[in-house]
């Protein structure tokens, strides 16, 4: 049996979970936000056991995202405690419970930290951008001196909520102005980077060994030339290296991950750079774009006999 940890609002999920029901194979879907109404149970005596949702062993969990119940306690302090307690079980289930995980949480989490990934991937034989996380501005003064050409970008979160409408930090070059009015700004946690000239980006998804490459033409457009966001775009299929192939899973299996959605960069001679791997990325817009058959291989992967 299969359990997947998601929330109601995981399209992601809506979107394999299509094709399970259409194939008829068992799973049990677990909406976070519902945990407090939804049948659970742990038990240590003589033996660890645990009832979640009515079943006592899962061989596979896939691990998408979590939401927290919303909570109506106006006494903050209480508010607070209840999170970190929700908080706290959702962890313990991560930790207790024994089955195959695409992807264990705590690796997820581990592997989220960007300048891990760059380090790992680096290490591994990838290509890197030259990358500076200071609070010295004398740093980024030197650092835009030797490279002429660098970008800024979040260090975690590109995404902003708490408004009417959530809005984006998206990656930007830093130019000489920028840098000559340093001493007017905070300097705020952030990744420097060496801006890489493009002949097209990659997102590259990995699952298991089995490898996926779309491309994106982010140099065709003014607006997306530094960041394929700021535009929806179309990706394509493509293909790789097989020595950079073999990287993109040998990258995961470093991280300890079965799932990953690696950036690229393809230079206009030849190299290919690592931009950061997103543990959790999202995958079905992709596949609808491009035909890709990733949701048939995260499905191999997590009903496959162990």
């Amino acid at each position: 049996m299969l359990l997947i940890i998601t929330h109601k609002s995981d399209f992601t999920a809506d979107y394999l979970i299509n094709k399970l029901n259409a194939s008829g194979k068992l799973y049990k879907r677990f909406n976070c936000e519902d945990l407090l109404t939804f049948d659970w149970k742990f038990q240590i005596g003589d033996h660890f056991k645990y009832s979640v949702l009515g079943k006592d062993v899962y061989r596979s969990i896939w691990f998408r995202r979590t939401q927290r119940p919303r909570l109506t306690i106006e006494n903050h302090a209480e508010l607070q405690y209840l999170e970190g307690e929700i908080d706290a079980l959702i962890e313990n289930l991560f930790a207790t419970v024994d089955a195959f995980w695409l992807n264990d949480p705590f690796r997820v989490f581990k592997a989220e930290n960007k300048l891990y990934q760059l380090k790992t991937a680096r290490a591994l034989g990838f290509e890197v951008p030259f990358t500076l996380v200071t609070n010295h501005k004398d740093d980024v003064r030197a650092f835009y001196e030797k490279h002429k050409e660098i970008i800024v970008k979040p260090i975690s979160r590109t995404r902003i909520t708490g408004g009417s409408e959530p809005s984006f930090i998206y990656t930007s070059k830093v130019t000489e102005d920028h840098v000559s009015r340093l001493d007017e700004t905070d300097l705020t946690p952030c990744i420097f980077q060496q801006n890489i000239k493009k002949e097209y980006e990659l997102r590259v998804t990995v699952v298991g060994d089995k490898v996926f490459a779309a491309k994106i033409d982010s140099q065709s457009d003014a607006e997306t030339i530094t960041d394929w966001r700021r535009k929806q775009l179309t990706f394509s299929p493509s293909s790789l290296p097989e020595p950079i192939k073999n990287l993109c899973i040998l990258l995961l299996k470093s991280l300890g991950l079965s799932f990953g959605a690696i950036d690229l960069i393809k230079t206009v001679d030849g190299r290919y750079f690592f931009l950061e791997v997103n543990p959790n990325g999202q995958w079905a817009w992709l596949e609808e774009e491009t035909g890709l058959p990733i949701s048939d291989s995260i499905i191999e992967e997590l009903y496959k006999q162990r």
